[in-house]
């Protein structure tokens, strides 16, 4: 006996056909590549690019030849450790030692724990770390997941307006469809402010992946927890494990972290190694 395909399956490959007709339109449109450029625009960054902007693959090329120019000129995978530890020191923003239940990487942000006030170097260091979640993501894997903790956070520690819109445009012109979900856990009233400001620079797919979570509500709660295991939460964020960030070791993963992003760009950039407490290297 026959049996017909499900609509849902015949729909998915439908999508499937089209989306590999529209990657290699854009391929088509961007023309030859090399060298680094080359390398970052695989079929899968693509496909990124043009979910980002609705599958119009104009704008989706003019989004990547943006991309392309800035990683030129700003050149992220050539950033080292070294050079941003010092943000890192009180563990305002680090990547998890696990995934979420989908094997994504899992950034964590304490906006309390701001220590410096160099924007430039903030925005650097974000850059690295989000270079970093890429470069550990699981195979067949694209996205990541940003937890996002507001123990003592307030207005006097925040980051300026103008940094927060950078981190959002640098985030969605230049890293699109790679923040999968990103939960704010348990902000303060006083957040309500600052938040009213920034959401306008969100575009529509960028707030809705935006989830407040308070321990007091149920529903919120349940949400984040459908998306990581108790057992890794820390229990800061209403979780079980007990883990604390340790700068030192941290660093350390970092230096070899940088070693295996030299060998996938093929930069020859010097790596700073034996990090020391405080994520100062000598050479």
């Amino acid at each position: 006996m026959f049996h017909r395909r499900s609509n849902s399956h015949q729909d998915h490959e439908n999508s499937e056909v089209y989306a590999e007709s529209k990657v290699k339109e854009l391929r088509g449109a961007i023309g030859p590549l090399s060298g680094r450029s080359l390398k970052y625009c695989t079929d899968a960054c693509l496909r990124r690019y043009l979910e980002a902007r609705n599958w119009n693959v104009d704008k989706s090329k003019k989004m990547l030849e943006d991309t392309l120019n800035w990683r030129s000129t700003y050149k992220p995978e050539e950033i080292r450790w070294h050079e941003v530890a010092v943000e890192g020191e009180t563990g305002k923003l680090y990547r998890a030692s696990f995934h979420d239940r989908q094997g994504r990487t899992v950034l964590i942000l304490r906006p309390g724990m701001q220590n410096t006030k160099s924007m430039e170097n903030q925005m650097k260091h974000l850059v690295y770390l989000l270079e970093n979640a890429m470069l550990n993501l699981p195979p067949g894997q694209e996205q990541m997941a940003w937890l996002i903790d507001f123990t003592g956070w307030s207005l006097t520690n925040s980051v300026p307006v103008k940094l927060a819109r950078d981190t959002i445009n640098t985030l969605q012109n230049h890293y699109p469809e790679r923040l999968a979900i990103a939960f704010l856990y348990n902000p303060p009233r006083v957040f309500e402010a600052f938040w009213k400001i920034v959401k306008y620079f969100l575009d529509t797919k960028t707030f809705e992946k935006v989830k407040f979570v308070y321990p007091k509500n149920k529903d919120s709660v349940e949400i984040m927890k459908s998306y990581f295991d108790d057992e890794n939460l820390p229990k800061e964020l209403g979780g079980k494990s007990t883990m604390t960030y340790n700068h030192e070791e941290f660093s350390k993963l970092m230096v070899q972290d940088d070693l295996k992003c030299a060998a996938f760009w093929g930069s020859e950039k010097e790596v700073a190694p034996n990090p020391d407490c405080n994520g100062a290297t000598s050479i």
